[in-house]
């Protein structure tokens, strides 16, 4: 294994920055400057209302290891003035956050460095560990807190000693229910003072409704090292009845091993993780930093333990996000889950397993527009799967694709993983509901079968008839489910060959390309959205190769007037190389990918600052970095999934973007066993070899 390269360490306080981002697919936290006080907290499948929208939302969990510094009786968290950021370290091959401050108060200097991670190993635990000097001798007590305040929801249960047992299990535990009484979230903590000296261990109470805290008091001497250890986990209701007392016997588990044994292993997991590296050689470092922020970001976020699907900005927000409210959308099945479903298939799988979990709600969702089978809807939340747009929540009226999107992921993870199970008991459900749902909801005309008022992902105020992207994706999933019922021996129904067969994809006047929708024109509102050329790829919906080529050259004419833009905007580099316009491809994949950066640890944002200035920055977005390395993977390699050998799976010849010489994959898993993938610019086709 190779290891990754780490973002530039940060040496001032954040201005207008996201903060940095911490994540093991079943919690996310955000960490401010000052980690001792209180960012935010995501745990997977915890749910409540949103207090101005009134919708199912993401809802934040109590933050598990916020702290203080009590320095000759002055709390740090009280006298923020006298605090400096010195500095934040991320590493990426182990997922732990650095950071070092100071707190000068009355001569007197309290150096202080605090390591934060989530376990990748036992991943309901977030763990911390603040250390501290002094210049001189003082009054020091270093305290840790668990703080719900601030966040939305109320206090169902809160305790410091074990029910029934003479001596407390952690230092205490509460039980949090999320507005709405959505979900609750059982959160427990225990700690250990870590240095020499006389110290006094002791409890700061404010009360029954406040947050936990457990003190401890040294006369600290200049020189000597003094750190509290906390270790805290976080348990939703969706995974136990009872998450507290659940949360107190994992707790409880993680103390026994110490946090040092938990320490080494969150690094062996992500020792294992890393072996997905993808290297590429390109021009200078720049492409490789951003690709292992790719992956760093991805992985940390998704894990088989996660009970819902990750949202587009993964699981931790940040206080000004504008939109989305922690929903699950298309973005995960279409940019996430091809990437995992090579590199963690078990990652993948759970991000599956929320839609298997809520076909209830996706047939409901089809009953109540008057088709069959299974409508997923456009935003899910993440308790029932349940269509939870805001308002009259528009997008979802004619946004048809996302079921299409969900039924393409299931195949393709069924013939990447060779799984017979799955492909009978998962994917073959999808893939049927969703079929049925396809040859309900088109509507038979002298053409053939159209898709009246549907909208693409160029999200216009008006729906079109026959969007390409839809189409298209239908088409694929319709043969998919066809092909998918002659191998279990199923009935296929006539009338999903028929619709197949006959769907009306959209053509210029001369039917030398494929165009948006009926009557598209370039100028129109979100004209140059390039939907045909996601058909292409990653759907692989066939053309014929006139026609795949002068699509490609017509919205790649009009490039300019998207890239930027979030989803697709880094396929961009792609689409350029299967048009054999190498310089173009270098271009573009800049302009569309690596300009969508935060400065501080590489997290992608949804929008290139240029593009929408007024738009509050947010990230990591999964869907532009998801999207970019689904091109790393099957774009550029021209890496074609499907039933037959994976030694056929490479499509074209290899053609990489000017600078760029190679792309290797260390190990990824196909049909249970690890290959590693090389597509070397001018090759005849990628190469799939057995890893070690």
């Amino acid at each position: 294994m190779s290891p990754p390269l780490s973002p530039p360490p940060v040496f001032e306080a954040r201005r207008n920055e996201l903060p940095a981002y911490i994540s093991n697919g079943l919690m996310g936290i955000r960490v401010v400057d000052i980690p001792l006080v209180p960012g935010t907290a995501i745990v997977s499948g915890a749910s409540g209302l949103h207090p101005v929208k009134q919708v199912e939302a993401a809802a934040r969990a109590p933050y598990p290891v916020a702290g203080d510094i009590v320095l000759n009786g002055v709390s740090m968290r009280e006298a923020m003035h006298l605090v400096r950021f010195c500095e934040q370290r991320y590493d990426f091959s182990t997922g732990e956050l650095t950071t070092r401050f100071e707190f000068r108060l009355d001569g007197v200097v309290a150096s202080a460095e605090t390591l934060t991670f989530c376990s990748r190993a036992q991943p309901t635990l977030v763990l911390q560990q603040t250390s501290v000097t002094v210049d001189g001798p003082a009054d020091l007590t270093l305290r840790a807190i668990v703080d719900p305040g601030g966040i939305p929801g109320r206090y169902l249960r809160r305790q410091v000693e074990t029910p029934g047992e003479p001596q407390a299990s952690v230092d205490g535990s509460l039980l949090w229910e999320t507005l709405g009484a959505m979900s609750r979230i059982g959160v427990a903590y225990d700690t250990e003072f870590v240095g020499s000296g006389d110290v006094t261990p002791g409890r700061a109470e404010w009360g029954e409704q406040s947050p936990l805290a457990s003190d401890y008091r040294v006369r600290a001497r200049s020189g000597r090292r003094y750190g509290v250890r906390q270790i805290a986990g976080l348990v939703p209701s969706v995974l136990h009845s009872e998450p507290d007392r659940q949360a107190v016997r994992l707790v409880s588990q993680a103390a026994s091993a110490g946090f040092d044994e938990l320490r080494r292993r969150n690094r062996a997991s992500w020792d294992e993780v890393w072996r997905a590296r993808i290297v590429v050689d390109g021009p200078g470092p720049r492409w490789q930093e951003l690709t292992d922020a790719a992956m760093f970001y991805l992985l940390s976020s998704t894990h088989l333990a996660s009970p819902s699907s990750t949202s587009i900005f993964g699981l931790a927000q940040w206080t000004d996000y504008h939109y989305y409210y922690g929903h699950i959308m298309w973005d995960i099945e279409t940019f996430s889950v091809p990437v995992l479903t090579l590199l963690n298939p078990p990652a993948s799988r759970s991000l599956l397993g929320f839609r298997t979990r809520t076909m209830d709600a996706a047939r409901s969702n089809a009953k109540m527009a008057g088709h069959r089978g299974l409508r997923f809807p456009w935003e899910a939340g993440a308790t029932r799967g349940e269509e939870t747009a805001p308002g009259a929540g528009s997008a979802s009226w004619f946004e048809d694709h996302v079921s299409i999107d969900v039924a393409f992921a299931f195949a393709q993870y069924a013939h990447a993983t060779g799984d017979g199970e799955f492909l009978e008991m998962e994917a073959w459900p999808i893939l049927h509901g969703v079929a049925d749902w396809i040859a309900s909801r088109v509507t038979e005309t002298p053409r053939g079968f159209e898709l009246h008022d549907v909208m693409g992902i160029a999200e216009r105020e008006e729906p079109s008839n026959n969007e390409a992207f839809t189409l298209m994706g239908a088409a694929v999933v319709l043969r998919e489910a066809i092909a998918c019922a002659e191998r279990l021996g199923r009935h296929v129904p006539p009338e999903w060959r028929r619709v197949a067969d006959g769907l009306v994809l959209p053509m210029d006047a001369d039917r030398t390309h494929v165009i948006s929708h009926d009557g598209w024109r370039s100028t129109e509102s979100k004209g140059a959205t390039p939907g045909p050329l996601a058909g292409i790829f990653p759907v692989w919906y066939p053309l014929p190769a006139d026609v795949e080529q002068a699509t490609l050259r017509r919205y790649l004419d009009l490039a300019d007037s998207y890239v930027g833009s979030p989803m697709l905007s880094a396929f961009y580099g792609v689409w350029a190389c299967w048009a054999g316009d190498r310089a173009r491809a270098a271009r573009l994949l800049d302009e569309g990918y690596a300009q969508l950066h935060a400065g501080r640890f590489l997290q992608t944002l949804e929008t290139r600052p240029d593009r929408a200035p007024e738009t509050p920055r947010a990230g990591p977005f999964f869907a532009n970095l998801g999207a970019y390395l689904s091109g790393l993977l099957y774009g550029f390699p021209a890496l074609r999934i499907g039933p037959e050998d994976p030694a056929t799976w490479p499509q074209r010849p290899v053609v990489l973007p000017e600078g760029w010489r190679s792309i290797e994959v260390e190990r990824a898993w196909i049909r249970g066993r690890p290959v590693s993938i090389v597509a070397r610019h001018g090759a005849d086709r990628a190469e799939l070899r057995p890893a070690d």
